[in-house]
């Protein structure tokens, strides 16, 4: 099953980088409201939860159950800056690390599937309801990219 979602990752991240840097640099970086994010934030956030995800997923093949803090999402995209990257150096970035999660969620065994997580206060789920909802999440917000432009 680990395997399914390694090909649905890297399907995603084929599909989807040549896409992203089609982008315009100036149209990426501006935010459509003072509230909302532009598509460079939207596009830092995505690389955030590939790092938390790449901290969970392999923490939790070494553990019988994992407890991993929250993500305070508007927070790390804040503190980071990502507005002042270049578009191009995180569509790599991005896509290099999607690739590294592809490799590493083709390494689960399937016994390890069934690992139970916590995330801060979230329910419990297991390592795969996990590994679903990251591929999950990364497809709306990459449909939110696709859909400005």
């Amino acid at each position: 099953m680990s395997l399914d979602f390694s090909e649905i990752i890297l399907s995603i991240e084929e599909r989807e980088r040549k896409h992203l840097l089609s982008f315009n640099e100036s149209d990426v970086s501006k935010r459509p409201s003072p509230d909302k994010w532009s598509k460079k934030e939207i596009l830092g956030h995505l690389i955030d939860s590939a790092s938390n995800n790449h901290q969970r997923f392999v923490r939790a093949l070494l553990t019988d159950k994992l407890e991993f803090p929250a993500y305070t999402q508007r927070e790390w995209v804040k503190s980071q800056n990502y507005t002042d990257e270049g578009w191009n150096q995180l569509v790599e970035l991005w896509s290099s690390y999607n690739q590294h999660l592809a490799h590493v969620v083709a390494q689960v065994p399937s016994g390890k599937l069934t690992t139970p997580c916590r995330i801060g206060t979230n329910d419990v789920m297991t390592l795969e309801a996990l590994i679903a909802d990251y591929v999950k999440h990364m497809e709306h917000h990459l449909k939110q990219l696709s859909d400005g432009k």
